[in-house]
């Protein structure tokens, strides 16, 4: 079973609309693990359609859409498929493995895709490696002995909220106002604050293991 003191806090699971979408997905018998392979195929879809707008200018206001939408659908993914595991009662020796690397995948995919589209790869790559050592110190800390923490104030959720919110800015303000420099703007406030992200973590998990010497 999924371990309660280990899952993100998220208000949207207590929402009638997910309950009912997890009920449904339950009662198929949909497989925990699936979903969150089909939550990367969204994180992967989605950067793909951020780094198109770089490549088929003509149509960026569709593909801005199109990637806010799928970093949307891949955060639901990422949301049913721990309620689903819990709601079916199943537990996988492999869980945890699918509960991480989906997610690295996917933030890599969408970070990279904003920095093809600002026009600086580089500055993408930036962006996904920083967002990963948030990843990285939490699982650390857990490791050594620290309760999981999901502090931001550039957790998962916050980084792809700005991505949602630039690819609508974006579509809806073309130019160079909702273009490369918009987006240059955000990945570098996503950059650091997930390095800051990063510290507060190393930081807590320090002090929470320090106190049960």
């Amino acid at each position: 079973m999924v371990n309660e003191a280990d899952r993100r806090p998220i208000a949207a699971r207590n929402l009638g609309a997910t309950q009912r979408m997890a009920a449904a997905l339950v009662a198929r018998g949909a497989s925990p693990n699936g979903i969150s392979v089909a939550g990367m195929v969204a994180g992967l879809g989605a950067g793909l359609a951020f780094a198109a707008v770089a490549w088929w200018p003509g149509v960026a206001t569709l593909l801005w859409l199109l990637g806010a939408l799928l970093v949307q659908a891949r955060l639901m993914a990422n949301l049913l498929d721990g309620m689903v595991a819990i709601g079916r009662g199943v537990a996988s020796p492999v869980g945890e493995l699918y509960n991480e690397v989906p997610d690295r995948v996917s933030d890599t995919a969408v970070l990279m895709g904003l920095g093809v589209a600002a026009g600086s790869l580089a500055l993408g790559i930036g962006a996904a490696l920083a967002a990963m050592l948030t990843a990285y110190i939490r699982t650390t800390a857990k490791a050594a002995g620290a309760p999981m923490d999901f502090a931001g104030p550039m957790a998962k959720q916050h980084r792809m909220a700005l991505a949602t919110g630039l690819a609508v800015w974006c579509a809806v303000i073309p130019g160079e106002i909702g273009g490369p420099a918009a987006v240059w703007a955000v990945l570098v406030v996503i950059t650091l604050g997930s390095v800051f992200t990063a510290w507060r973590r190393l930081a807590r998990a320090a002090a929470a293991l320090e106190a049960k010497r």
